[in-house]
């Protein structure tokens, strides 16, 4: 079988996972699962299939496709592209999975060669894409590839980098993947909450899970724009964001949809009664051994008061009481992200990994 013959098929997503029309999708999810295990070793970065049946489906905000091969009889690649529908018109994410066995048969140039030209089609000339790695190499070592920002790197050899130079994507950014084990040390949480709420006086915090209260959720709104512009993005081309309340509603909606929890801790200054810093913990129902630190964002006018260790201990504090079955919480962060990155290490998060963030400009 060459590249040629390959054939690439949609993927049509069913209407419920027992409906009669769910077996493309649940072998696409048997194959996604595989892909993770394949990567990482456990299913700490894969999504149920409830979840994933949700977050594929078209909104307002984004759209996404599918595609597939097959090759001696089951799935063995797979493609996708996510397109935002209010800003980045002209952008695209897009991914290319091969099971390892099925490598170096140009299924995956191929798939790739597919999507791109799917994404030209739509008007998008921006295609940013990721690879995935863990820390099982030397970030400091001589065989390295090193971003645009010049923080982070990545292991030169891999084939996923290859794959994505040979295709002519440059490296805009490098993401630390970090776990951190459950429960933390006691004394050394109560020591960085001390620490914390002693600079935080005008400061109260405030919790809620999966709804954001009524009376905050405009103000929650203003914070979750300024996500788009705050977090580094490397050379990565990104438009700030249009918050708004039914925005954050579909948001929620999603989550809960998709089966998931979230635990947010916001900080209100108490004189103006401005939310000033929030942070999200998700929980899939359908991975009970683990918490994902979602956004965390400080407002700039309230900075230097240690509101991103503090709410990120309330939520934690959160998560161990009520959810006492949580073996260990992921996250990412920018590898140039020095102040959050900081703050985590003294939560005690440790790496597990690195994502190469890559884009590459199609001349219309």
């Amino acid at each position: 079988m060459t590249a040629a013959t390959y054939h690439i098929e949609p993927l049509i997503l069913p209407s419920g996972l027992d409906s009669a029309d769910a077996g493309d999708f649940l072998d696409f999810s048997e194959l996604s699962d595989a892909l993770v295990m394949e990567g990482w070793g456990n299913l700490d970065r894969a999504t149920p299939p409830v979840a994933r049946l949700r977050y594929w489906r078209d909104d307002a905000y984004t759209r996404m496709q599918l595609f597939f091969v097959r090759a001696d009889g089951r799935m063995v690649a797979r493609s996708w592209i996510r397109c935002e529908q209010q800003e980045n018109l002209g952008s695209a994410l897009i991914h290319v999975d091969v099971l390892n066995d099925f490598t170096g048969r140009g299924i995956g140039r191929a798939l790739l060669a597919h999507i791109e030209a799917v994404a030209v089609a739509d008007g998008r000339n921006v295609l940013m894409t990721f690879t995935e790695h863990p820390a099982d190499f030397e970030a400091e070592g001589p065989d390295v590839l090193k971003p645009v920002t010049g923080t982070g790197a990545l292991p030169a050899s891999a084939r996923a980098v290859r794959f994505a130079l040979g295709a002519g994507y440059q490296l805009e950014q490098v993401e630390r993947f970090s776990s951190l084990a459950l429960p933390p040390d006691p004394d050394a949480l109560d020591a960085l909450e001390r620490e914390a709420l002693a600079r935080a006086e005008p400061y109260e915090l405030i919790s809620w899970t999966d709804r954001c209260p009524d009376e905050y959720v405009e103000q929650l709104a203003v914070l979750m724009s300024r996500m788009s512009t705050d977090a580094p993005t490397g050379g990565l081309s990104y438009e700030e964001e249009a918050w708004d309340v039914a925005r954050v509603r579909n948001v929620e909606d999603t989550w809960m949809q998709a089966g998931n929890i979230s635990l947010v801790t916001a900080a209100r200054h108490r004189e103006s009664g401005d939310l000033a810093a929030y942070s999200v913990l998700e929980l899939a129902r359908g991975k009970p051994w683990l918490a994902d630190q979602d956004d965390t964002l400080v407002a700039a006018s309230h900075r230097g008061h240690r509101l991103g260790m503090l709410v990120k201990i309330r939520n934690l504090r959160r998560l161990l009481a009520e959810y006492p079955a949580v073996e260990r919480v992921i996250t990412f962060n920018a590898a140039e992200n020095d102040h959050m990155l900081a703050i985590n290490i003294a939560l005690g998060f440790r790496p597990a990994g690195w994502d190469g963030e890559w884009q590459r400009v199609v001349t219309p």
